[in-house]
């Protein structure tokens, strides 16, 4: 939980009895490499902090799984489309590596929001944070060529090396020869 506090810190002030308050409606969750966190068709009731790990979000279509979204350490995540209109997740959230979560229920996070001020300042500071990442990613896919988004996600080391190639080719939008041969052509 040292983590999760310490992060809290970061991004805002808050006392001490008010961080009580948060952290007893906070769960520790420990999930193995390859466990859904969350199915297609659940409806979303929890958010997460990553504490050590990674996951990521994915759909299937034509019988092939489509990475759209990886996430590691550090980063609070949700399935935002599913929580919070309480509609079936058009998702898959898969631990990609041995993880160890904090997880909200979204009614204590509620609550949270309505008796602590500064607890909506954090999530408003979460958010904006995670619609900047969203925004740059699409900006990138429509403004960059593969090789540039690839070039990019290199600035990342830990999504180079924890992603396995076929996921990664998932994310930068092509196939996994196409990545192996722009991978080629930087060394």
């Amino acid at each position: 939980m040292e983590e999760f506090i310490l992060f809290i810190r970061k991004m805002i002030w808050i006392d001490d009895l008010d961080l009580q308050l948060v952290i007893s409606r906070c769960k520790e969750r420990q999930v193995p490499k390859g466990k859904l966190i969350l199915r297609k068709g659940q409806i979303a009731n929890q958010y997460f902090f990553i504490v050590s790990g990674g996951v990521r979000f994915y759909y299937n279509l034509n019988d092939q799984e489509n990475t759209t979204w990886v996430t590691f350490k550090n980063e609070f995540f949700t399935e935002i489309s599913s929580l919070n209109p309480q509609k079936p997740s058009r998702f898959n959230i898969e631990a990609i590596e041995e993880t160890k979560l904090i997880v909200i229920e979204k009614k204590d996070m509620d609550f949270l929001y309505g008796h602590i001020s500064v607890w909506e300042e954090f999530g408003r500071k979460i958010w904006e944070e995670v619609t900047v990442r969203m925004i740059d990613q699409i900006l990138n896919f429509q403004t960059l060529s593969a090789e540039e988004r690839y070039r990019e996600f290199m600035n990342n080391p830990e999504l180079l090396q924890k992603v396995p190639v076929k996921q990664l080719a998932a994310v930068l939008g092509i196939t996994p020869n196409a990545l192996s041969r722009i991978r080629k052509n930087i060394r």
